[in-house]
């Protein structure tokens, strides 16, 4: 009797774990990384990443502070780079290419 009861409670346990197929995650098809500006603490960047896993295309995001560095995961059949940028931008960062941000570096110490 007790082993039954055991079994009925981990199945329910873990049968709430469960989820539908389509609500995994689909692996990002294009990642970019950009250079974020504005970020005045770590909740700017989760609120940042919050937002971007709520936009249709976006698989995945991580955000740091205080480097301001976006990776961003996504289909680009469903969303574009542009489309992206102003997406950030229109919560009022700016946001530029990781690489761009990398040769204005080289630039000045030239």
């Amino acid at each position: 009797m007790l082993r039954r009861k055991f079994f009925k409670v981990v199945t329910m346990a873990t049968t709430g774990a469960l989820a539908p197929l389509e609500a995994i995650p689909a692996e990002p098809k294009k990642v970019v990384k950009y250079h974020v500006r504005g970020f005045s603490c770590v909740t700017c960047a989760t609120g940042l990443d919050t937002m971007l896993s709520k936009e249709k295309g976006i698989v995945s995001s991580s955000s740091t502070y205080p480097e301001g560095i976006a990776t961003i995961g996504f289909d680009p059949e469903q969303i574009t780079e542009k489309q992206i940028k102003e997406f950030i931008a229109g919560l009022g960062f700016s946001v530029e290419d990781e690489r761009k941000t990398a040769a204005r570096g080289n630039e000045k110490n030239s």
